[in-house]
């Protein structure tokens, strides 16, 4: 805080204190939201706080099994249910709809309201969102993390129910497929993309850090980030770490984050841009 030479009042000092805060630069390491989505919500959310936000994008994303998820996407009578516990995993079931003008006038046609009759699990409000966009009724998008959401799944499933349908990751965590499975709600699983570094990852942070300088706090938003990120960023911030407050959009990459010996400033109440930019902004006081 610069004071000139001058004698500040506590009001004064709290003003530039103020500013100060307002100045301060936070590094988002997410993918970008859909265009057709509109702004990304957690740098529209920081700037309300009065926090200029980065975003750089660290995982790269490569979708697979397109004709294996076609022939389970026609045969809703099948399954029990879908689960979604990633905006990426909707995102491979939008692009196998469009790659076949049948297929997407099947599914506009009838196959959407067929689903429809079933329920549709999902983790978040961004997961949720490119449900709706699909025509589909979400169920659980407060749920925040799959641990909760398959809590839900097991109360309200039986175990005689044809098995859910979950298309995920290749990097998925086991924890709901345990969970439904310890329970014997019957699940069946098909990895439609797979997930590996973004290849400008590196160039991104290196240009960020050079003209940026340090961030007042990083942001996590997934362990994959951790893992392809953070050797980098320990070492661009060299001595200077300890000024970088750091934040994670949930507790499994909190958890992997102070696996890595990161002391975690703070962790969204929700996965959320509201709960994110709150943590942050009492964080950074």
């Amino acid at each position: 805080m610069r004071t000139s030479g001058l004698k500040l009042t506590g009001a004064d000092q709290l003003l530039l204190l103020a500013n100060d805060i307002a100045r301060m630069h936070v590094l988002l390491l997410k993918d970008p939201r859909e265009e057709a989505l509109g702004p990304d919500p957690y740098i529209k959310e920081l700037a309300s706080h009065g926090h200029k936000a980065t975003l750089i994008p660290v995982l790269s994303f490569k979708f697979v099994s397109s004709n294996t998820l076609a022939d389970k996407l026609l045969l809703p009578e099948k399954h029990g249910g879908l689960i979604f516990t990633s905006p990426r995993a909707v995102e491979a079931v939008k692009m196998c709809l469009e790659e076949s003008e049948k297929r997407k006038e099947e599914w506009n046609k009838s196959l959407r309201d067929r689903w429809n009759t079933k329920p549709i699990y999902v983790v978040g409000k961004a997961t949720a969102a490119l449900v709706h966009n699909l025509g589909l009724t979400p169920l659980g998008e407060d749920t925040g993390t799959a641990e909760v959401l398959s809590r839900v799944i097991i109360e309200r499933e039986d175990t005689n129910i044809p098995p859910l349908f979950f298309p995920c990751g290749s990097i998925k965590r086991e924890v709901l497929p345990t969970a439904l499975r310890e329970k014997g709600v019957p699940l069946e699983t098909l990895t439609v993309y797979q997930t590996s570094e973004h290849p400008d990852v590196e160039k991104n942070l290196k240009n960020f850090f050079t003209e940026q300088g340090i961030p007042a706090c990083i942001a996590f938003f997934s362990p994959s980030g951790v893992k392809f990120c953070l050797e980098l960023i320990l070492s661009l911030s060299g001595d200077r770490l300890t000024q970088i407050k750091f934040a994670a959009i949930g507790p499994t990459t909190r958890d992997a984050m102070a696996a890595e010996g990161l002391c975690v400033s703070c962790t969204a109440e929700k996965p959320t841009a509201e709960h994110l930019a709150a943590g942050i902004s009492k964080a950074l006081l």
